[in-house]
């Protein structure tokens, strides 16, 4: 059957493509007309890259303007391209498409309107991206089952749509990777046991993005490719800015649960974080407003850090979070940690609870990077320091007050040179200087 008899064929049926395991004449209702699983000779189970086959539907699929509908089976296949408005429809929990030796299972490029759904997908060594979609618009990707790769399960590049409901593991390296998304939506997907991170939303150049990151479950992140944070993160947001990360539960990361690398406006709300090697909420260098709101961090060598002034990062609100056990890093050289809540400049620190903080529960500044930060109303419990403050002499302003700092072993409110502390507790005086107020505060 030539392609143009398919076209005319699919058209005159008004139905779906079905490609089955199953004779034509079985099932007359579903486009009998038309080529199916036997027509096309995919065979399910069968070790032969079956690609061309399934290729061949895609295309005809396109001419028609009719989904393609896969059956329930195993199928080898490689690189897959898709067609403008293909939905690719598997059979839910029962359709596997297996890689064969290509980059991708399926790819596609500058088209619009792609549906991928209900389908599992399993890479491997071969495999380097399972999905790999660029300059598309309105894409879907629901209810995918993947499964291995060597580098991404899902790459998306100058993309709009969702990515929603996605069972993602075993991955090399990123189970989602998002770079210059152009109004994306990553949510209620489950990811686990990846080698870098778990969701990265990256810009080639910062700008805005305003991707969404919601509800979704993200465990078990190590960092294969090592470095000093930009591997091993639950969810990396790197020059992406206007990105809101939101409702997610993150746990088991070698590094963060959030990490944000220049990063402008982000919005950190309302995450469930555990079991971080290093800063649980992190919003480092070069960004201008970071907003971390209302989550819950427990077990971390940090619970939340807004630093680097020294390279512009400035400008946020910490507010009503719960950050608990949060333990030293002994084995490291220099960087041990062990504070709940770190900022540096521009920046509201209010009604947070810090319990358990191995370091301290809240510090403010390092060295000369200190400016305008106010903490108030927060409650700081069993930390070695409740609260310190940088003593340095070029260092900004900052005002104490109103906090309750309860069972601290080594002082309520410390000076500190680089993370040392020095000279008296200041929280049984008031004190006012030109730069620092301390007031009101109260230490059992």
């Amino acid at each position: 059957m030539d392609f143009n008899r398919r076209a005319v064929l699919a058209t005159s049926t008004g139905l779906a493509f079905a490609l089955g395991a199953t004779s034509v004449a079985a099932r007359p209702t579903q486009a009998a007309a038309v080529d199916d699983g036997s027509a096309l000779k995919l065979r399910s189970g069968s070790a032969r890259d079956q690609a061309a086959v399934l290729q061949d539907a895609i295309d005809v699929a396109y001419a028609a303007g009719r989904p393609v509908l896969l059956p329930a089976g195993r199928f080898v296949v490689g690189g897959l391209e898709l067609r403008n408005g293909t939905r690719l429809i598997g059979a839910h929990g029962t359709t596997a498409l297996v890689g064969a030796n290509a980059e991708s299972i399926i790819s596609a490029r500058n088209v619009s309107n792609i549906v991928i759904e209900g389908i599992r997908l399993e890479g491997s060594g071969q495999v380097q991206h399972v999905v790999s979609l660029e300059d598309c618009q309105n894409i879907r990707l629901e209810n995918l089952e993947i499964q291995g790769a060597s580098g991404s399960a899902l790459r998306v590049r100058a993309c709009a749509g969702r990515i929603e409901g996605c069972m993602i593991s075993e991955i090399g390296a990123v189970g989602i990777f998002a770079l210059d998304s152009a109004g994306l939506e990553i949510t209620r997907n489950t990811i686990a046991h990846c080698g870098n991170n778990g969701i990265q939303v990256w810009r080639s150049h910062a700008g805005d993005d305003s991707t969404m990151v919601s509800g979704n479950r993200i465990s078990h992140v190590t960092a294969r490719d090592g470095g000093d944070g930009p591997n091993g993160n639950g969810i990396n947001v790197f020059r992406a800015n206007n990105v809101t990360v939101a409702n997610n539960k993150i746990s088991d990361c070698a590094f963060s649960a959030v990490r944000g690398n220049a990063a402008s406006n982000i919005q950190i709300v309302g995450n469930t974080c555990q079991r971080l090697g290093e800063v649980a909420l992190y919003a480092e260098f070069g960004f201008e407003g970071a907003v971390i709101s209302q989550n819950l961090v427990d077990t971390a060598a940090t619970g939340i850090a807004v630093t680097n002034f020294n390279e512009g990062g400035r400008l946020a609100v910490v507010q009503g979070n719960l950050v608990r056990n949060l333990f030293r890093r002994e084995h490291e050289p220099v960087d041990k940690r062990g504070e709940g809540i770190t900022v540096e400049a521009d920046a509201t620190v209010t009604g947070n609870t810090i319990e358990e903080a191995a370091t301290a529960g809240l510090a403010i500044g390092w060295g000369a990077y200190m400016r305008n930060v106010s903490a108030t109303g927060n409650v700081i419990r069993e930390a070695s320091v409740g609260i310190m403050i940088s003593a340095d002499k070029d260092a900004g302003a900052c005002l104490v007050s109103g906090n309750m700092i309860s069972g601290s072993r080594n002082g309520a409110i410390r000076a500190m040179d680089h993370g040392r502390v020095i000279g008296p507790d200041l929280s049984t005086t008031t004190t006012q200087t030109g730069r620092v107020s301390i007031f009101g505060n109260l230490a059992v």
